[in-house]
Order: structure tokens, then sequence, then C-alpha cells
């Protein structure tokens, strides 16, 4: 049993029909060709083509992606370094233009992401190249940053741009770890010493200051002392001369002799020796010229500092 021509020809009709609708999923656009030259792009939803001759040659994400690669650099001084890292691109805008580029610049995607890749390593390991390894560490925003202005006119050529790039590591070989470790170490072992030697100086130096100061406290005291002393044994010889001469004129007055007083203050002294004095042994002239040679010599002290109060 043959099957009519018209079945034929409305399942055709059919199959063609269909063929012509397309869809387009959102975050995609689909480029068009006819006979392997571009001929047109489609936004995402429902559209139509032209059956058999139109076709699509690819369908272009407009959403961002991300690549995680590994790869060593070596830094001015032979040291190898690890880096891991994170990029986010997409591409750069959904013109005409730009979706060109992305389509026809490469065979696949898989050939864009390895020269990207290739494309970065070449860059960090550019600017490593240059560094030493004790700079590395701290120059995580900076290498991100080169690699940032290497790539964005390189992308944007591709029909890309990157997005952000992280660098989630930045790792050296066991021996290179080994011997940094070893000098923060004695670092911090020389920093250590520095800080106790400045702590040493400084605590003997307020002691100093200090012992510096009791002693400046302790001569200020003893002459303060000393000239209260002298101001007090001045003040008794002026009061014991301003005695004496109260005494002197009263006896004068009443024609008695002066020299009782001298005598009076002859045997106060030796009454005071006895009594106070540490000595075993006293000497002293108990003749009668001796007695009036010493009583001449008192009167002539007393004279003196008698004189001497008034004068001043």
């Amino acid at each position: 049993m043959s099957i009519p021509y018209d079945y034929i020809f409305l399942a055709l009709g059919l199959l063609i029909l269909f063929s012509s609708f397309v869809t387009v999923p959102q975050g995609t656009i689909a480029v068009i060709t006819i006979f392997g030259k571009y001929r047109r792009l489609l936004s995402p939803g429902l559209s139509m083509k032209i059956p058999i001759i139109e076709q699509i040659f690819s369908r272009i994400s407009i959403q961002n992606r991300s690549i995680e690669l590994g790869f060593q650099a070596i830094t001015a001084d032979q040291a190898n370094v690890n880096f891991s890292a994170m990029l986010l691109y997409a591409v750069i805008n959904n013109e005409e233009e730009s979706i060109k580029n992305v389509a026809f610049k490469f065979v696949d995607h898989r050939s864009f992401q390895s020269a990207l890749i290739r494309t970065v390593e070449g860059s960090v390991r550019a600017f490593v190249a240059t560094k030493k390894q004790s700079e590395i560490l701290a120059l995580r925003r900076e290498i991100v940053e080169e690699v940032k202005d290497n790539l964005d006119v390189t992308l944007e050529s591709w029909g890309y741009h990157l997005i952000d790039m992280q660098m989630n590591d930045i790792t050296f070989d066991e021996e290179i770890v080994k011997s940094m470790a070893r000098v923060v170490a004695s670092n911090n072992l020389k920093a250590a010493a520095e800080n106790e030697g400045q702590a040493l100086l400084i605590t003997k130096t307020k002691a100093a200051e200090a012992d510096g100061n009791a002693i400046k406290i302790s001569a200020e005291a003893d002459r303060q002392a000393a000239i209260l002393r002298g101001q007090a044994v001045a003040s008794f010889r002026e009061e014991v001369a301003k005695g004496m001469s109260l005494a002197a004129k009263e006896m004068q007055n009443s024609n008695l002799d002066t020299s009782v007083i001298m005598f009076t203050m002859w045997t106060e002294a030796i009454k005071n020796l006895a009594e106070h004095g540490k000595g075993n042994v006293i000497f002293m002239d108990g003749s009668v010229d001796g007695l009036q040679k010493t009583l001449k010599e008192l009167m002539a002290l007393n004279m003196m500092d008698f004189n001497a109060k008034h004068v001043k």
C-alpha cells in the first residue's frame, strides 16, 4: 500500500514550518549564518528563520562565567611562587560587533579559555619576575591590577571583559617557606633583644635620675639644716652676749667685779663636762695663774662676740 503524495508533501510542509521556529533561552544570543556566512542575531525568546537556508551557528551566553587556574612563576631572586586564582569574565555587551567577535574569533569556547589562561599566566609571570620573594605576599592587589590592565584591551578585541580576578592562594616551595620562617624568627628575636635593651636602658636611666634627685634632695636638706644650725648658734650667742652685757652693767652699777661672771661660766663649763663628757680624764690648770689666764681668754672671746654682734 503506497502513501499518497499529498500526505508526504503535508508532512514535509509541517516539518519545514516547525523548523522555521527557533527558541533562544534567556541570557543567550543566537548567531545565524547562511551557507556559513554571518547573517544576523536572534534575541532571547521565540523567533523565526528561513528553513534549511539559515542555520544557527552558535548560541552565545552573555551571563557571567568563571574559571579557576593554577600556575607557577619565578621571582627576580629565583624563587618559585605558586598561584591559585579565580577569573570572573563575561561578554562585554550584547551589541552585534561584540557578539560576532565572540562567535568567530575562536574555534570554540575551550580555545578561548586556553588563550585567556595563558594570557593571565604570562601577565602575572612578567610582573613577578621584577619582584623579590619577600615582596610578593604584600603585592596581591598590585598583581590583580597589573593583570586587569594588561587584559582589558586584549579581551575587548575578543568580545569579552574581565569582571574580577581573585588571588585565592600564593605559596612558596617548602624550602623557601622554611627559610622565610627562619628569617622572621631571627627578626623577631632581634626586635625582642632591641626592646629589652631599650627597656633596660630606660630602667637604668630612671634609676640614675632617681638616685641623683635623692642625692640633690639630701644635699639640699643638709644645707638647709646647716644654715638653720648656724642661725641657731648665732642667735644663741647673741642672746648670751646680751645677757652677759646686762649682767656686767648691773654688777658695775653695784660696784661688783665682773670677773665673777666669767668664773661662774667657767665652773658651769666644768660641771657640764663632768656630767655629759664621754672622756674619763679632764686635764685642767687649777692654779691661780691658770684660772686668771682662762678667765681672761673667756672674757676676750666674749667681748669679740659682743663687739661683732653690735657692729652688725
